[in-house]
């Protein structure tokens, strides 16, 4: 296992699509064990393969309170079963030291599949129905800062930018 680096907004390549997994073989299985490991490491709870310059559709999630339950989803979907919303004061390891309230569906359905190709369902609540959708749209080139105001957007990409410039 290897730690992984971690692309931080507004790094473009965020922005990027990821395509499906078609191989389920042991670069896949090496690929999910790194991006744990790096979650871990960088304290988070979720994800993403495009956030560590990997554009395919694989995200890991650990929501327990323990961290000691990794969950692997690869081309993860989600139906709404609920359309009443929350909101979650989200983070991201990708916008580091920065948080703002987003408002998504409450509860999901989760369809993926497993390293070795099995499909799976999850009825998805509270923070794992939130963590999902924000690791899914990840996978869409999209990022939690893309709900929240163009004041708030840029104000953070200018922090991050100059932090970018000091540690260069």
């Amino acid at each position: 296992m290897a730690l992984r680096p971690i692309l931080e907004f507004p790094d473009p390549r965020l922005r990027t699509v990821a395509k499906p997994v078609t191989a389920f073989d042991a670069e896949l299985k090496t690929l999910t064990e790194d991006m744990i490991e790096t979650m871990y490491e960088a304290e988070g709870i979720g994800l993403a393969a495009s956030q560590i310059d990997v554009h395919k559709r694989v995200l890991v999630i650990d929501v327990s309170e323990e961290k000691d339950s990794p969950q692997v989803f690869i081309n993860p979907t989600f139906d709404i079963l609920d359309q009443e919303t929350q909101d979650y004061d989200e983070g991201c390891l990708s916008v580091p030291g920065f948080y703002e309230t987003v408002s998504r569906p409450r509860r999901v359905l989760i369809k993926a599949q497993n390293v070795e190709g099995d499909a799976f369902e999850i009825d998805a609540d509270g923070i794992l129905a939130i963590c999902i959708q924000h690791e899914i749209d990840h996978l869409d080139g999209k990022l939690f800062v893309d709900y929240i105001s163009k004041l708030k957007r840029d104000r953070i990409r200018s922090k991050l930018e100059k932090a970018h410039r000091k540690s260069a």
